[in-house]
């Protein structure tokens, strides 16, 4: 419809101008120049054939203008002219033929990319610099409805709006403020609703351009209660099975221990048998310690005995601890504890950090390996460094080897024994302390553990 309107105004002009021209003598004034503009526009919006025929009429039309003007010509101006129109007609006829193929292109490209946003589960935005919103999808249009949130106004405005419904306000607001101060950061957050219990994660992340400069932020919120859910199911599970458990493995401990005061009046194969028993009890109690720690650590409820405690101290007593299995693995341990400092923590959990990482290097490291503890300080914090010659982790799985029953693929290739609990629990207690402990590892090339912790 705008195509034949501008061709109907660029035609009614051709005719204007051939008046203008003929009627008042003018020619030479405006000359075959003054028709180009028309047999563009007709060429660029009608097309090929079109754009010619505009050129064959205007060079009609300015010669039967020069007749009447009585303007003399020749055949060359005429070829000139005439060549000259059907160049103009049929190039802007191309170029608007091509430039409507962009458009559908860009258009056609444009559908899809918002038909493909639009149909994900996450709500997706684009904000400026500023944190004003240039593109959002459906979804995340849809959740700020169902979240009570303000039409108007940057992300951070309309996040701040909804403060009061959520379960912990204060922390709220403040984290929102920090995502308004630094928009260069990319974060990762989740809250809450009081009311209906719903459960959101929020991600954002800058946008650069090629040449690295800021130009805004994408911003995505998912929901996921569902999985909140699940974790608090397990997280019952394992507490409850766990404590039910205790019990029976509390008795059978208890009557080991009576029975091996008795060995003595029991035949050797008695005697294996009870001592078989007494390994597997202390095993399963060691597991349903660990899971009811992770529960605990899970639902925040850990609770910590705060006091000045010797790393060095504690690094000594797991080394020692570990020796007998070392020395029947015939695996070495060194430790060098000069220049620790005296931090405080809990000695308890540090010390279960400590026995985690050494007896894990030991188990990990084959007939003949080493294994080598240091502690020392670092600016003020203390750290704590465990490497061993072992088997390694591959590289892929390296990122998993902190998560939550999580065995390495060269673990179970070897028959190593373990839960996978070691490790998630000891993040979780150094990361408790306002710790930080990283990983390093080369299959078939040993791994190196380091944990610091602030004095």
């Amino acid at each position: 419809m705008k195509r034949r309107a501008v061709t109907i105004v660029a035609t009614v002009a051709f005719f204007a101008t051939f008046g203008v021209m003929a009627g008042f003598s003018w020619t030479s004034e405006l000359g075959a120049i003054a028709f180009s503009p028309w047999v563009a526009l007709i060429g660029f919006e009608s097309g090929t054939w079109w754009g010619v025929a505009a050129a064959a009429l205007a060079t009609g039309a300015w010669r039967l203008a020069t007749e009447i003007s009585g303007v003399p010509t020749t055949t060359q101006q005429l070829v000139v002219r005439a060549t000259s129109f059907v160049l103009l007609g049929a190039g802007t006829a191309v170029a608007g033929r091509r430039l409507r193929e962009s458009k559908r292109a860009h258009e056609s490209t444009t559908a899809l990319q918002s038909a493909l946003i639009d149909s994900t589960l996450d709500g997706i935005s684009l904000t400026d610099s500023e944190g004003n919103i240039l593109i959002m999808n459906a979804p995340i249009v849809r959740m700020g409805m169902e979240l009570g949130m303000p039409i108007d106004g940057t992300v951070p405005e309309r996040l701040l709006a909804i403060a009061d419904k959520v379960t912990a306000p204060e922390r709220y607001r403040r984290r929102v403020l920090e995502l308004a101060s630094n928009p260069s950061e990319p974060t990762s957050d989740e809250f809450e609703l009081a009311e209906s219990g719903r459960v959101f994660r929020g991600y954002a992340a800058p946008v650069t351009d090629r040449s690295g400069r800021f130009v805004g932020r994408i911003w995505t919120l998912r929901e996921v209660t569902a999985d909140r859910e699940l974790d608090r199911m397990r997280d019952a599970f394992v507490a409850t099975v766990s404590h039910e458990l205790r019990t029976p493995l509390t008795s059978i401990a208890g009557f080991v221990e009576m029975m091996q005061s008795e060995e003595e009046g029991m035949s050797e194969d008695a005697r294996t048998y009870l001592r078989v028993i007494g390994r597997s009890s202390e095993r399963l109690q060691h597991l349903v310690e660990d899971l009811l720690l992770m529960a605990q650590i899970e639902a925040r409820r850990l609770e910590l005995n705060w006091e000045p405690t010797d790393v060095g101290a504690l690094a000594q007593l797991a080394v020692e601890s570990a020796r007998p299995v070392a020395a029947a693995r015939e695996v070495t341990i060194d430790i060098e504890t000069d220049g620790a400092p005296e931090i405080r923590a809990d000695p308890g959990r540090i010390a279960q950090v400590l026995d985690n990482l050494v007896s894990n290097a030991v188990k990990f490291t084959p007939k003949g390996g080493s294994v080598s503890v240091v502690v020392d300080s670092d600016e003020n914090a203390a750290r704590l460094v465990v490497s061993d010659s072992g088997f390694g982790i591959p590289a892929d799985e390296q990122d998993l080897v902190f998560s939550r029953f999580f065995r390495a693929r060269n673990a179970m290739e070897n028959a190593i024994p373990g839960t996978g609990l070691g490790l998630a629990i000891t993040k979780a207690l150094v990361e408790r302390h306002g710790g930080h402990i990283t990983l390093a590892s080369e299959e078939d090339g040993g791994t190196r553990v380091t944990v610091t912790l602030p004095v």
